[in-house]
């Protein structure tokens, strides 16, 4: 039920990544390419006039977010102005167009992109969009077999189009309601929150993990304990996700960023000063 956001460098198939996982889940999908002059009606859409018996009325015209996964490649492509059409979506599952309020499909996801390198033309995600964000990775290089692999099919046809659904819209619900049953203890909450209020009083912080934030993190630890083949959550699993669901939340002080310090490091510092509960169970 959360959002993603990827980053790395050009030509490593991320869309191709993300457009896979709507395939493979049979999930309606959109891609819009976020750019310098789109505007905040080419993502929700808006009202046309059209002729009917009745005269001419205005008739909403839905844009490409009324879907179950959404591509917003290259998201820091575009102004804020834009990029924050895409606010309520993420997070109330719903747009409002002219005082008129219309649910978008479920499941609903938001897969982003950017290109953590090239900075010219780009306008960086306000803290406010980036803790939407449920989780935020990033691909690398392939390895040497997976290249060779890579490189061994160059001359085949798209290999993704041979791919058929495995699971069902019905499916994915079914699963998301598995992971929200999944037991975490008081501990492990209070481990979660420990961390949490850690980062927010860090020397080096502008801004800490957030409630938002902190809520993510045991849905996150949910789902990775069922994809375990557990039915409760371990501070190991916090441990583990600590990384990609607190990283982007981070601001770290701006003084302190030119003395070297870094979003990675205040996490790391938290998970060195809590102490973890010896059971989870």
């Amino acid at each position: 039920g959360g959002h993603c956001l990827i980053t790395g460098a050009p030509g490593l198939a991320k869309t191709l990544l993300i457009k896979t996982v709507a395939d493979v889940c049979h999930l309606s999908f959109q891609r819009i390419q976020f750019t310098p002059d789109l505007m905040p009606s080419d993502i929700t859409g808006t009202e046309i006039l059209e002729d009917s018996p009745e005269g001419r009325k205005l008739v909403f015209s839905r844009g490409p977010v009324f879907a179950n996964m959404i591509l917003a490649d290259e998201i820091n492509r575009t102004p804020p102005k834009t990029q924050a059409a895409l606010l309520e979506a993420m997070q109330e599952h719903q747009v409002t167009v002219n005082g008129k309020t219309m649910h978008l499909p479920e499941p609903f996801f938001v897969l982003a992109t950017q290109n953590p390198i090239e900075q010219e033309g780009t306008y960086p995600l306000p803290e406010a969009q980036l803790d939407r964000f449920l989780i935020k990775t990033s691909l690398g290089y392939p390895a040497r077999a997976a290249m060779i692999e890579v490189l061994a099919g160059a001359a085949a046809p798209d290999r993704s189009r041979r791919l058929h659904p495995v699971l069902s819209t019905g499916d994915i619900g079914v699963l998301a309601g598995l992971a929200a049953q999944t037991h975490t203890d008081r501990a492990v909450l209070d481990y979660v929150a420990g961390l949490a209020e850690a980062t927010r009083t860090d020397a080096t912080v502008q801004l800490g993990v957030s409630t938002r934030g902190a809520l993510g993190m045991v849905r996150c630890a949910q789902v990775w304990a069922v994809a375990q083949g557990r039915h409760f959550v371990l501070p190991d699993d916090v441990k583990a996700l600590a990384g990609p669901v607190w990283e982007h939340r981070i601001v770290v002080d701006p003084d302190a960023s030119f003395s070297g310090a870094t979003a990675a490091a205040v996490i790391a510092r938290a998970l060195n000063t809590v102490a973890a509960p010896a059971s989870g169970i």
